[in-house]
């Protein structure tokens, strides 16, 4: 597999530049760089990147919006990452509600940028799954208006809602494979199925659906 193609959208040239740098440094290609959400839209259409590194705050057009433009043009999109100054965001869970892949915070190292965009670009892994889980619990059911398409679970057989809630928790598919006596390889496969069933881009997306229609409450453990 060639290293992820990505698009930079922050309106702060000093943190562009500074993610091409460490990104390519690292054989990874930036593809194109937006100031505002209309050049990132503009961005990822001509050029298909594989992720995009969206700032949350942009003038024009701001990231939350463009993620929902870029992620609502239907399946085979980039996968998205919020960058954010602040963890406990509530313009970030509106993003991982629209779509977003997870997030990353702008004082974030080289090596957690470079890690961050080759894992979510496999949609395998849940970012930061205990700042993720502490952002959902936090504004999860908050704004039923704005929250995201409430999905029926009952498509999902006992088991994979045994591993949706556990995965809502912030459990690792190994934790996940303990606590259920299964093997890691029949974890993942519930979890592929769970996502298929309810049409969902990644784990995180699966995260907050959990919480959105109610299988799991904010500080249950």
């Amino acid at each position: 597999m060639s290293g992820p193609r990505v698009v930079v959208a922050d309106d702060q040239a000093l943190v562009r530049t500074g993610f091409r740098m460490i990104l390519t440094a690292d054989g990874i290609d930036v593809v194109a760089e937006a100031t505002n959400g209309a050049e990132a839209v503009d961005a990822v259409r001509r050029t298909r990147p594989d992720v995009v590194l969206m700032d949350i705050r942009m003038p024009e057009l701001d990231g939350l919006e463009a993620t929902r433009r870029i992620l609502g043009a239907g399946p085979g999109g980039p996968r998205v990452l919020m960058l954010t100054t602040f963890d406990l965001d509530r313009y970030v869970y509106a993003a991982l509600s629209a779509g977003a892949s997870g997030f990353l915070l702008k004082d974030v190292t080289p090596e957690q940028l470079t890690a961050a965009v080759r894992l979510v670009r496999t949609g395998d892994a849940l970012l930061a799954p205990a700042i993720t889980r502490r952002l959902v619990e936090r504004f999860a059911r908050r704004d039923e208006a704005a929250s995201a398409v409430h999905r029926d679970l009952a498509a999902l057989t006992p088991r994979e809602l045994e591993v949706l809630r556990l995965l809502a928790r912030g459990s690792s598919n190994a934790e996940l494979a303990s606590s259920l006596s299964l093997s890691e390889a029949t974890v993942k496969t519930h979890v592929a199925r769970i996502l298929g069933k309810l049409q969902l881009r990644d784990r995180v997306q699966a995260v907050v659906v959990a919480y959105e229609t109610g299988l799991v409450s904010p500080g249950e453990g």
